[in-house]
């Protein structure tokens, strides 16, 4: 039988990456993610396992990026000004090739911004916050039990795949307290062959684990190499959840905390009669949009619902590909549309 546990989804999420074999944790504290790396420091060191706080966001990335390149799990977490520091080790450690997890519980912005929830790094994660053409494979949990069970998987989809993964959540999802099943069977394994990693030359050819080449032609062939597997993770590992979408004749759009939020209305809105769903992202990328621009010559309109000025909507109307109108509803500045706002702003449109 699962055990069963009461938590906030950051520690959650702690518990997911432990469950799922993190060897290594490096990072630095931040609100609204500090319950994370709080969790970490009790737990790792107790499973004798790496713990350190760095002195910087930028000292954590790039202990991360070591620990990697020897092949194990290894994560880091921040809130979104502390994942800006870190963009130009992520692009580094994509160039790299190497597997990690990375954690952001977004905050409000930009700039220093604010401790309120937001969905305002939704750009910077799928479309690559650092230098040059690499992505990363992002997540976005809506619950507690995902998180903890996104964390879990992590790892072994990063290995796979020899690139890293962002779990992208927020300020509202890492600090609220729900049940859940905790991950009770063996963590999850890799077929991948980790024959790259820094564990000792003796009686091999040496590795080199590294972002720059010098060698004319070399990068373009490891910017080949890297947007070969990117078509493979796009073939493989869309995924998405349908909510009433059978006879939808609206299809609303959100991830993490606003998807909850239109569930409610929708549930609101089906007892008037209205054929709303919704389409919720679980990976903001690769997107799911194949499944969207089916949709899109099934209903009469989309509504797209975050906690920001308006950033995936841009993928929502490239997916619709002007088959249909795609409406806005958001808040920005750690601001979260209430259902009664969502609700009336559908309700106009309907």
């Amino acid at each position: 039988m699962s055990e069963l546990a009461f938590m906030n989804g950051n520690e959650a999420l702690a518990e997911g990456a432990i469950r799922g074999g993190c060897d290594c944790y490096f990072g630095y504290p931040i609100t609204p993610q500090n319950e994370l790396t709080a969790y970490m420091a009790q737990e790792m060191p107790a499973k004798d396992r790496v713990f350190v706080q760095a002195e910087s966001e930028v000292a954590a990335i790039n202990m991360v990026y070591g620990a990697a390149a020897t092949g194990k799990r290894s994560m880091t977490s921040s809130s979104s000004p502390g994942i800006s520091l870190k963009q130009e080790g992520i692009s580094y450690i994509a160039g790299a090739r190497l597997p990690m997890l990375i954690v952001n519980v977004q905050r409000g912005g930009p700039g220093l911004g604010s401790i309120d929830p937001s969905q305002a790094d939704y750009f910077q994660a799928v479309k690559g916050g650092g230098h040059g053409d690499y992505r990363l494979i992002v997540l976005a949990p809506a619950s507690v039990q995902e998180m903890h069970d996104f964390a879990v998987e992590s790892f072994a989809l990063s290995e796979k795949y020899r690139t890293p993964v962002m779990i992208l959540s927020d300020g509202r999802i890492g600090q609220m307290m729900e049940p859940l099943k905790l991950w009770d069977k063996d963590a999850p394994a890799t077929v991948a062959d980790k024959s790259w990693a820094l564990t000792g030359a003796k009686g091999r050819e040496r590795n080199v684990v590294r972002s720059f080449f010098n060698v004319v032609g070399a990068l373009e062939e490891n910017n080949r190499i890297l947007q070969e597997t990117y078509k493979e993770i796009t073939k493989n590992e869309v995924r998405y959840e349908e909510f009433m979408m059978d006879d939808a004749e609206v299809m609303m759009v959100a991830y993490g905390t606003t998807a909850r939020l239109c569930r409610d209305v929708i549930r609101a809105l089906r007892k008037e009669g209205k054929k709303v769903g919704l389409l919720r992202p679980i990976s903001l990328w690769p997107f799911p949009t194949d499944v969207i621009a089916e949709y899109a010559n099934k209903v009469k309109f989309a509504m797209v619902v975050e906690m920001s000025a308006g950033q995936m909507i841009e993928d929502v109307k490239l997916a619709c590909n002007g088959a249909i109108p795609v409406e806005f509803c958001g808040r920005t500045g750690g601001g979260v549309p209430s259902i009664d706002q969502i609700y009336s702003e559908l309700s106009k449109l309907l």
